[in-house]
């Protein structure tokens, strides 16, 4: 087979057989819905916010897992807030559209699938800030240990972070 064949053949086959490999995977695309305190026909807030996680390769003895979420879109003046080992609290200040909403959000969809799970990822929107949590309180890995947060910090304006555990 030729090298442009090959190459050809490469592309049309699907990101998951490479897994094994330790090629890179796709990312997740995290929803989370947002659920007002009040009658949002009164006051403006956003419907959702979208966030993004993506595994590393494998590595043995343990796993880590690659996020950010897309806060700009309707907050600014972002930065770290409060951390601890196991939670990150990012905040900045909502847009002047959303300035009056009051609510909270958490994960309701993963990959466009309903999600019913543990909602490691929240938000509060309140008093015109927006306050985004990673918090794996409740959350065990393969070995019933809590994952760790290895990185928090801010990349190109929004919140980027990295978790991982044992397996």
């Amino acid at each position: 087979m030729g090298l442009n064949r090959f190459t050809t053949f490469l592309r049309i086959l699907p990101l998951g057989i490479f897994a094994f490999v330790g090629a890179p995977t796709v990312a997740s695309t995290i929803e989370l819905q947002v659920h007002p305190a009040s009658n949002p026909n009164q006051i403006r807030c956003p419907d959702k916010v979208t966030a993004y996680q993506t595994p590393k390769p494998y590595r043995e003895g343990g796993y880590q897992t690659d996020g950010m979420v897309a806060l700009q879109a309707i907050a600014s003046q972002i930065s770290v807030l409060q951390t601890d080992p196991f939670s990150v609290t990012w905040v900045g200040t909502l847009k002047p559209q959303f300035q009056a909403c009051r609510a909270t959000a958490g994960m309701s969809r993963v990959d466009a699938q309903p999600y019913n799970g543990h909602s490691y990822l929240r938000m509060r929107l309140l008093e015109g800030k927006a306050y985004f949590i990673l918090d794996m309180t409740g959350l065990r890995d393969a070995n019933n240990f809590t994952p760790i947060i290895l990185y928090k910090g801010l990349q190109q304006a929004n919140p980027r972070w990295t978790w991982g555990g044992t397996d």
